[in-house]
């Protein structure tokens, strides 16, 4: 099978053809661009634009999932904490 026939994106989990990736690379592409034009001829007396971030592409976290993430990994931080310095200061713990 082509790898953008129904079969190959039905099996990869996202309709997206090679196309829709050059498209988004496209975009990256000119992203980059533009923030180094800007940066390039900017006043030396202000900041520099941030670089961009690429764009999302199947495979990629969802903003969510990542925000979901980001959460489990505060609540395993701060279990830790917990843990930690109730062995080391019994009192509090």
């Amino acid at each position: 099978m082509p790898p953008d026939s129904a079969t190959a994106r039905a099996h990869s989990g996202h309709a997206w053809q090679a196309l829709d990736y050059a498209a988004a690379d496209t975009r990256d592409l000119l992203a980059l661009l533009f923030t180094a034009f800007v940066n390039a001829n900017r006043d030396p007396k202000k900041p520099a634009m941030p670089w961009p971030e690429p764009g999302w592409r199947p495979g990629d976290p969802t903003p969510e999932e990542t925000a979901a993430e980001a959460e489990r990994n505060r609540a395993k931080a701060r279990a830790a904490y917990a843990h930690i310095t109730a062995q080391v200061l019994p009192e509090t713990g």
